[in-house]
């Protein structure tokens, strides 16, 4: 585990998760402590007839306010957001949220790597993205943006996964700053808003 004097102060976190994906974020997000600082945006692959639920379901499993991300809404300090389902989630240059209908990326609409793309450039070497479990190679691209940009870039363990593809996927494309289980990677998330603080 690296030591907090080596890692970034981050001011988002953003997460990408696909199959699997509601456990996984279930065990790093419930332990966060009431008052979390940072702002964390998760897309979790969804199926796109129906209406998410994830807001409600996190809501009463996680001590931080939880929303689905809203078009033109400033990313506010510590609140969990959820791409909703049908529209691709970005973060503008001015830190609001951007919801579009452009083409599916990698059969995906919201896509990991539209928001990690777009996240990237917006907040630059201050952001921390995650990569999680999940059947496809969505995200892999956008960490690696995230990465070029100076920010932080965690992969679950694939070993760990409940499906390896995704992270498998993303470490293929680049060597992130730490590959992690599930545990470790709510330990660092801890950390990063420690020296956030």
């Amino acid at each position: 585990m690296n030591s907090a004097a080596r890692l970034p102060t981050v001011e988002a976190i953003v997460i990408g998760a696909s199959a699997g994906g509601v456990e996984a974020l279930l065990n790093i997000l419930s332990p966060l402590r009431e008052g979390f600082v940072l702002p964390i945006i998760v897309v979790l692959h969804l199926p796109e007839a129906r209406r998410s639920q994830l807001a409600e379901v996190f809501a009463r499993r996680v001590a931080m306010p939880v929303l689905e991300a809203i078009d033109k809404t400033l990313v506010e300090a510590g609140t969990l957001y959820f791409a909703g389902p049908g529209y691709h989630l970005s973060v503008e240059q001015d830190r609001s949220f951007s919801l579009s209908l452009e083409p599916r990326v990698h059969h995906s609409r919201p896509a990991i790597d539209f928001l990690f793309e777009s996240a990237a450039d917006a907040y630059g070497p201050a952001l921390a993205a995650v990569l999680l479990t999940g059947a496809n190679h969505d995200g892999a691209r956008g960490l690696a943006q995230v990465k070029q940009h100076g920010g932080l870039t965690i992969v679950q363990d694939p070993d760990e996964a409940q499906i390896a593809t995704m992270p498998q996927a993303a470490l293929d494309l680049h060597q992130p700053d730490h590959i992690l289980p599930i545990r470790g990677i709510s330990r660092l998330i801890v950390e990063l808003e420690q020296i956030a603080c």
